[in-house]
């Protein structure tokens, strides 16, 4: 019996070598991992749930995860404050997710609505309550492990820090303004970094694989929070997939502290592909993007015409029954047609570049003149007359509109549910203001915050360095140097013509709530401002309203919106 279990002993080591072991087989078997991130509730694309929910039950050993940013982004994801979207993701079946910062879009209530609405665990290790500045219990589990296949897999939530200013300050704090969330980041990374490798130690005790689920993409913007530098200075994640910044990453290979290889992948955004994920039995993981054509070629045998919502009989019921009748809900809604144009109205250069983040557009100017209309309409009557409008860019989301404006084209262009206010500021409040917003001009990167006008011009000067500062949590300090920005002109209504801005002067100032009253972005040099007008009109309805103010000129009955010809503005920026 000796004899025959040293043979065995030495036939198990042999193989071994040769790169396989008699263990190896028993390890269990491959699993697939579906992803998706940054839907933004895009849920009337050829590639959508209906389709990942049949793709998935073509496969064995499957799970499917989110990586945040689902339930906001179009009229479908607000009309319910994200309420469907979480009931179609529960009818797919998904099986954990994380936070996004556009998670938190509908306050900090609607963020919990949607962890309570879900059949699935939201997870995030760095999401805590806070309470005196001193850090508590975390709001959500860490990770989540599942046994799939043979396999224990951790997936190891990890939320942006930027969820503070790209979505609103005001929604962590209590009505004090003191802060009762936090977001684990510190201004080096080092407490993100230190957070997400207590939650590796610990999930490596209950699983083999370990997966980090992340909003933080890998925009330089985002820095130090993205998810190249976390797997730089941790140890253990075996693939992290990632959301944030829309990037579209197949499979890439970052080395983490100690060398060893972490494959990262993030789809991209709106359900343009959907993630897999191949675990083999020995724990190697690769990774790839699905496209449209992709899964259908996985699923059908038809063309094209034929896979078209509603003409497909083999199409899931449950979960398209939910989605086409959320999608006919809506439309019927707010598909009214109120105006036409002529123009195309766009922020996105033809390489997929949001222009709208970084320089003056005809969609920036549009949005930010329906201000400069509702208000000229009515604060002159309550004595009031605005002097300037401004619409930060991440506030303006659509891509080419042309042709019949809707309600639903509205609410496609503004899909946060911002409300428009009017406050009374000084000229050094709005000229931090353009100067915080203009901090990223010239480098190359996208700032959400970026201050598109009405009745003001500006000038941007690329060869003066920003000297913006800002706290840990990314919302303005000060400036501690040399103004990007010069040349602020306003206005005067009387005359018709455009003065210097006066920094010791009193204007009035219109713009949205996220961005005057709640530290949007950051925006924070307008705290102690006069509040004049407050709640006025949802932002979509602020679009509705001056499309309608347009002239009939085609004599269809329609107003027609006309003014807006060149992609690049009416030259209100001028950036040099």
């Amino acid at each position: 019996m000796k004899k025959l279990f040293s043979l065995l002993l030495a036939l198990a080591m042999v193989l071994s070598l040769g790169g396989f072991s008699l263990a190896d087989e028993a390890e269990g078997e491959t699993v697939t991992v579906l992803y998706t991130n940054d839907v933004h509730t895009y849920i009337d694309k050829d590639l959508n749930y209906t389709l990942a929910a049949m793709y998935r039950d073509s496969l064995d050993n499957v799970l499917i995860v989110d990586a945040g940013d689902a339930i906001q982004g179009t009229a479908y994801g607000s009309m319910d404050k994200g309420r469907t979207i979480i009931d179609l993701m529960n009818a797919v079946g998904y099986d954990v997710a994380t936070l996004g910062n556009h998670e938190f879009d509908y306050g900090m209530e609607g963020a919990m609505n949607a962890i309570e609405w879900a059949e699935f665990p939201y997870v995030s290790c760095n999401f805590y309550h806070e309470e005196d500045g001193v850090k508590g219990e975390n709001v959500l589990d860490a990770y989540k492990v599942f046994e799939i296949g043979g396999q224990k897999i951790a997936f190891i939530g990890v939320t942006t820090p930027e969820s503070f200013t790209k979505s609103t300050p005001a929604y962590f704090q209590d009505e004090d303004g003191n802060y009762i969330y936090g977001i684990a980041g510190g201004e080096d990374g080092s407490d993100l970094y230190k957070t997400v490798q207590g939650a590796i130690d610990a999930a490596s005790q209950e699983a083999d694989v370990i997966i980090g689920l992340g909003h933080l993409g890998v925009d330089p913007a985002s820095k130090p929070w993205t998810s190249e530098e976390v797997i730089a200075n941790t140890t253990g994640f075996d693939a992290f997939i990632d959301g944030h910044s829309h990037t579209e990453v197949p499979m890439q290979e970052v080395a983490d502290a100690e060398g060893n290889t972490v494959i990262l992948t993030q789809t991209g955004s709106y359900f343009n592909n959907l993630g897999q994920m191949t675990i083999a039995p020995d724990g190697a993981i690769s990774t790839e993007l699905l496209s449209m054509a992709d899964v259908k070629a996985a699923l059908f045998d038809v063309d094209d015409a034929a896979l078209r919502a509603g003409e497909t009989p083999e199409l899931e019921e449950g979960v398209y029954d939910v989605q086409s009748g959320w999608i006919g809900s809506v439309n019927e809604e707010l598909g009214q047609v109120i105006g036409t144009t002529e123009d195309v109205l766009n922020n996105y250069a033809e390489d997929g570049t949001r222009l709208v983040r970084s320089q003056e557009t005809n969609s920036g100017d549009f949005a930010a003149d329906a201000l400069y209309y509702l208000f000229s309409e009515t604060s002159a009557v309550d004595g009031y007359p605005v002097n300037m409008a401004i619409m930060n860019g991440g506030g303006i989301r659509n891509e080419a509109i042309t042709g019949e404006i809707s309600y639903l084209t509205c609410k496609n262009m503004h899909t946060f549910g911002n409300v428009a206010c009017l406050i009374q500021v000084t000229g050094q409040q709005i000229l931090d203001a353009l100067e915080f917003g203009a901090r990223g001009v010239g480098t190359g990167e996208e700032i959400g915050g970026f201050l598109h006008v009405s009745g003001a011009k500006y000038t941007i000067d690329t060869s003066v360095e920003s000297s913006v500062t800002m706290d840990d949590k990314g919302v303005f300090t000060g400036v501690s140097g040399d103004y990007k920005v010069k040349d602020v002109q306003i206005l005067d209504h009387e005359t018709g013509e455009y003065e210097p801005l006066d920094v010791n002067a009193t204007y009035n100032l219109a713009g949205y709530n996220y961005t005057l009253r709640d530290l949007g972005d950051g925006f924070s040099m307008f705290d102690g401002a006069t509040n004049i007008l407050d709640y006025v009109m949802e932002d979509y309805m602020v679009l509705a309203n001056y499309v309608q103010s347009f002239e009939d000129t085609d004599g269809d009955g329609l107003p027609n919106v006309t003014g807006y010809e060149a992609l690049e503005g009416q030259g209100r920026i001028t950036i040099e």
